[in-house]
């Protein structure tokens, strides 16, 4: 640990290896697994098709970029459109990264309809990521204290609050997008109402907002 930087308040537990939701550390000692690595580990540790599906891969190719066609790449996408209901879909790296490129298609939807300075609605105790802009846009300030200058064109309102955005949608012309977590998980665990993600649906189609769904965790 020496070496590392000091980004998390790590706890003094290491582990080797795991089975479904059990881990087992260095001691020997079991835990199960509540976290699920932060909520990406949906099949648990060790699964023998996810095993065997990874090491398959491996054995044909690592990687070859995006320069060229991924073939697997087509077919998941194809298959999430199917699934989805949706036109297309973006891979990357990270839920930070994901959220980036919700914050540029925004701006850039913005642009094309010639505002000159886009503004996305977020929300107060919003997680949306470590990124400079996607800090920005989270609603903690414990997270961006030391980071300033922030990244400006966001306003926030209180979750659940769909008067909120009403009013900003009547005194802010620049607003272009509202980016919501349906389930705050960082900032404790709320959860939007059914009625207020329908209302903030209607409005962003009113008002002919783009409507983002942060769904990373």
């Amino acid at each position: 640990m020496d070496h590392l930087l000091n980004t998390y308040a790590r706890l003094p537990v290491a582990f080797t290896h795991g089975q479904g939701v059990w881990l087992w550390d260095e001691a020997g000692r079991v835990y199960l697994d509540a976290l699920a690595g932060i909520a990406v580990n949906g099949l648990g540790h060790a699964h023998p098709r996810l095993v065997r599906a990874i090491a398959d891969q491996a054995g044909q190719l690592i990687h070859t970029s995006n320069i060229y066609r991924v073939l697997r790449q087509e077919q998941l996408a194809e298959r999430l459109c199917r699934i989805a209901g949706m036109d297309g879909v973006f891979f990357c790296n990270s839920g930070a990264e994901a959220n980036e490129a919700a914050i540029k298609l925004a701006r850039l939807y913005g642009h094309q309809r010639g505002i000159e300075m886009p503004a996305l609605i977020v929300m107060e105790r919003a997680w949306h990521g470590r990124t400079i802009a996607t800090l920005s846009a989270t609603g903690s300030r414990k997270a961006q204290a030391g980071f300033e200058p922030l990244v400006s064109g966001f306003v926030r309102v209180p979750y659940n609050d769909l008067d909120a955005v009403a009013t900003v949608a009547e005194r802010n012309p620049n607003v272009v997008a509202v980016l919501l977590e349906p389930i705050q998980g960082e900032g404790g665990i709320h959860v939007a109402d059914h009625a207020y993600q329908r209302g903030l649906k209607q409005l962003c189609e009113e008002r002919q907002w783009l409507y983002m769904v942060d769904e990373v965790q």
